[in-house]
């Protein structure tokens, strides 16, 4: 019992206070430098946004993605751990791209999800994913406008609709493999929603929390371990 209390204060010293003030510190920075545009509107050109026509739109952004203020950080947590979801949040592409990374580095090397191992591990295939990203995203900015040009009409086309379904598909894919009783639910849940034509908000909140309250109950029940 010393020994892991031990362990436990030197875990926090070494990796959670230090990740935590640069965390917070990275991600203020990040919120300032959001407003650079504007301030150079305003500094150089004099042209400052209204109030009232900012709030309109901020309103309009928050309706659709609002509930992903909520969601996000909730549900991302267990897979990303402190350190992953500070550099998820600040780089993007969290669903898509980080959530995976992380859920397959801690797959490959076999560590328990939701340990201290797990956290260290996963935040290593984020920041690979981050590197390999940069890198990606670097060389499509130059080439992948002519790469798309070469293509047939239709091919091009299919590559613009299809690649970001394609992606959640394989990811949902990724995560249904590891607890397949539970993937019809996260499944049902929203198209049923959606069949009623009920707000996206709702559907984002009921699929996400609605699924998580159903592996409580499979868990408890030693549906699923």
């Amino acid at each position: 019992m010393a020994a892991e209390q031990i362990n436990e204060q030197k875990y926090h010293e070494v990796w959670t206070t230090p990740v935590i003030r640069m965390g917070m510190a990275t991600m203020l920075i990040a919120c300032v430098l959001s407003f650079i545009p504007l301030i150079y509107l305003y500094m150089v050109h004099g042209i400052l946004p209204p109030f009232g026509p900012s709030l309109a739109a901020w309103g309009l952004v928050a309706s659709v993605f609002g509930a992903f203020y909520i969601v996000e950080p909730i549900s991302y947590y267990p897979i990303l751990g402190l350190a992953g979801t500070y550099i998820s949040f600040l780089s993007g592409n969290i669903s898509n791209l980080r959530l995976p990374c992380s859920a397959m580095a801690q797959e490959v090397v076999g560590v328990q999800e939701g340990t201290k191992q797990a956290e260290i591990i996963g935040t290593m295939g984020i920041i690979g994913s981050v590197i390999t990203n940069l890198i990606g995203v670097t060389l499509a900015a130059f080439v992948g406008s002519w790469l798309i040009g070469l293509f047939p009409a239709f091919v091009a086309d299919a590559f613009r609709k299809y690649t970001a379904p394609a992606i959640f598909g394989a990811v949902f894919g990724q995560f249904a493999m590891r607890q397949p009783k539970l993937a019809p639910f996260a499944l049902v849940i929203p198209l049923g929603l959606l069949y009623i034509k009920a707000p996206i908000w709702l559907v984002i909140l009921a699929a996400v929390f609605g699924t998580i309250i159903i592996s409580r109950v499979f868990y408890k029940m030693k549906i699923i371990h």
